[in-house]
């Protein structure tokens, strides 16, 4: 159905009130704002698959709405059986995206919450199961908030910051990682100007993150991917802050394609290059980024801008969906609870332990 305007200050890409859902279609933004509804964790499943929903954490939130959906219209009285069903519902839903590990987070969360209550009725597990996924919705932004004090300290006043691929309040369950930080520097009174790069293919850059800090009267100036380099070259560039799908033990960050370049860039131009990202971004069972399962996307993403076709037919495509950028080129990883720098595989085991 057709959405009003958002509210700059507001911007959520999930609503979960009263059992329902509605989810901002972020593959129509930023030409329209559309809302669409959702009622059951197949729905919610199709939504995470297509992007209408995206960004590691906003995923988290909506397999955790899609988990309560697919546990409240199980059939049974034996809470045994119904954790059983459970399971299956939460298995069809992690099959969804293999990279963000928010995804796998919120359905371990939410399976350790009906495992820790089966001596409860049915009846009772979904209550408590709704709850859970409320918790995790409304969490999500408070937590933003705090990375983004977290993080605000480390981009000086009038720094102009380049950004990759969507980090903000879309990706999230509002508020935002990487543009949470950026926010909270405004807040603080800073003058901050942010430059975008459009991040092909899925261009998130250019119609999500400029559509954002527009709605936020943020500065912010969009250039092509292949743009970065040039500006860094002719001091345009003070410091670059990305988001992230999934944090290894040892500091290497999995992010959105491109992320990689713009990493060796930063470093080659003595630029901070910081990630921003929620512990339960954080994998402590993955000894380094080359253990990080990278998501394949459909040809079609690259071959074509929507129905207009931008390659030959038939022309060999690779579309890897995401990076991997190692720990050594990473200048500060922002979290909620606090910074890491330096030794990585002790800070963030600390962090996430905290």
């Amino acid at each position: 159905m057709p959405g009003c305007q958002v509210d700059a200050n507001t911007i959520r890409p999930i609503r979960f009130f009263n059992g329902k859902c509605q989810m901002l279609d972020q593959r129509l933004l930023p030409a329209e704002e559309v809302w669409l509804d959702y009622n059951d964790y197949q729905g919610v499943a199709e939504a995470i698959r297509s992007m209408v929903v995206r960004g590691a954490p906003a995923i988290g939130v909506a397999a955790a709405i899609g988990a309560w959906f697919g546990a409240r219209d199980i059939e049974t009285e034996s809470s045994e059986e119904f954790f059983a069903a459970f399971e299956k519902i939460c298995d069809v839903l992690a099959a969804t995206r293999p990279t963000a590990v928010n995804l796998f987070w919120a359905l371990e969360r939410m399976k350790s919450f009906a495992r820790a209550n089966l001596d409860r009725s049915v009846l009772e597990l979904k209550i408590g199961l709704e709850y859970e996924a409320l918790a995790i919705t409304q969490e999500d932004e408070q937590l933003c908030i705090k990375l983004g004090r977290q993080g605000e300290g480390l981009i000086p006043d009038g720094a102009r910051v380049l950004t990759h691929c969507n980090a903000g309040a879309l990706a999230t369950g509002g508020y935002g990682t990487a543009l949470g930080v950026i926010r909270a520097a405004v807040a603080a009174g800073k003058k901050v100007a942010v430059i975008a790069d459009e991040t092909r293919p899925f261009l998130q850059g250019s119609r999500l993150t400029a559509w954002e800090l527009q709605k936020d009267q943020i500065p912010v100036t969009l250039i092509c991917d292949n743009m970065a380099g040039y500006l860094m070259s002719k001091g345009e560039i003070d410091c670059v802050i990305v988001g992230a799908d999934r944090i290894a033990a040892n500091g290497d960050v999995a992010n959105k394609i491109g992320t990689y370049t713009v990493a060796v860039l930063a470093r080659e131009h003595q630029i901070p290059f910081y990630v921003a990202a929620p512990i339960s971004t954080i994998d402590l069972s993955l000894a380094d980024g080359s253990l990080i399962p990278i998501e394949e996307r459909d040809a079609r993403e690259i071959t074509h801008l929507k129905d207009v076709q931008l390659a030959p037919e038939g022309i060999a495509i690779r579309n890897p969906a995401f990076d991997v950028t190692p720990h050594r080129l990473v200048t500060a990883i922002i979290t909620e609870r606090g910074v890491a720098q330096g030794d990585y595989q002790a800070r963030l085991a600390e962090l996430v332990n905290a």
